[in-house]
Order: structure tokens, then sequence, then C-alpha cells
């Protein structure tokens, strides 16, 4: 069964994003090969203002030509883009037990994260953490019930990014 991996920068204490919904304070590494990390998935799920964040990037938008599924009440559909109203649960489960040799993006969104974690559906949690605190922002999950971690790697980057990569304990 293919994997759903959430994987995603945050800062030292905990935050994906500043309070505006903003990321420039995501240290640029340029020994981050990401051509490599978006070839291991074939399948991107993200929040609505993530999807917005993506396309503000335009011809940069490396999501361009992939399959990407929105959960959002007010998006339209269009250009490849997958959008789902309701019961995103469901239609991850569905995507989970696709064949395919690559694994599934859980790209962003903490509400979206922490309803797919509830539900049982994050395999691994993958976090590039940023060698900043911003003290407030859109946290990496909601708050909600504990979830078991087991560490599977943790890479220290000269850049003072850590990649830490964990499989979530059912």
């Amino acid at each position: 069964m293919r994997r759903l991996r959430y994987n995603v920068a945050c800062s030292l204490d905990g935050f994906i994003a500043d309070p505006d919904g903003g990321y420039d304070w995501i240290v640029d590494d340029k020994s981050i090969d990401f051509d490599a990390l978006y070839a291991q998935f074939d399948t991107f799920v993200m929040g609505r203002k993530t999807w917005e964040v993506m396309q503000a990037m335009g011809d940069a938008n490396p999501l361009r030509c992939k399959r990407v599924i929105v959960a959002s009440r007010t998006l339209a559909e269009g250009d490849g883009l997958t959008v789902v109203r309701d019961g995103i649960e469901h239609v991850v489960a569905t995507l989970k037990a696709e064949r395919s040799d690559r694994d599934i993006w859980l790209f962003g969104g903490s509400q979206l994260a922490g309803a797919l974690f509830a539900a049982g559906l994050v395999d691994r949690v993958e976090t590039a953490v940023m060698p900043v605190m911003l003290t407030r922002g859109i946290p990496l999950l909601p708050a909600g019930a504990q979830c078991r971690l087991a560490l599977v790697s943790a890479q220290s980057l000269t850049s003072g990014i850590q990649m830490l990569v964990y499989d979530v304990q059912s």
C-alpha cells in the first residue's frame, strides 16, 4: 500500500507558516535535491491555502502537470485539479489503496493534516526543521490527540536545517 507522507518545513518551535501564511523564513539550502524529492510522489494532497500559494508561483510551481487533490469547499475544479469538498479521508484512503510505486505527499495545511492524522491515514512525518523560531503562526498540527512516532532518520545540513523522518506508530 502507498504511504501518505506529511513532508513539510517547520520552524524549530513547530510552525509551518507565519500568522499571515508567509514562508519567507524558510532557509534556502542548495544541497536539497527537490527534483529527486518530487520524483518520489505521483499525487499531492493539500488544502486550499497551500494550493493558492503554489498557484501564485506561476511557471515556477513544481506541481504544474502533477496530480493534485485539494480539500476545499470554495475552490472550483480545473486544469487537472481535483477538489474534494467533503470526505477527504475517504478520498485519501482510496488513493492509498491504488497500485503505484510512488507515495502521496500531504503537502500542506495544518487543519487538513490534523484531520488525516485523526483518521489514522498518515504513515510518515518528514520535517525540515528550520533554524528559526517564529513564536506564533500556523502550527504543524492543530491541537488534538497525541501521536507516537518512531525515528527513521535524522540529518543535519550545513545550513542548520535538521531533516527528520518518523514513521507514525499505530
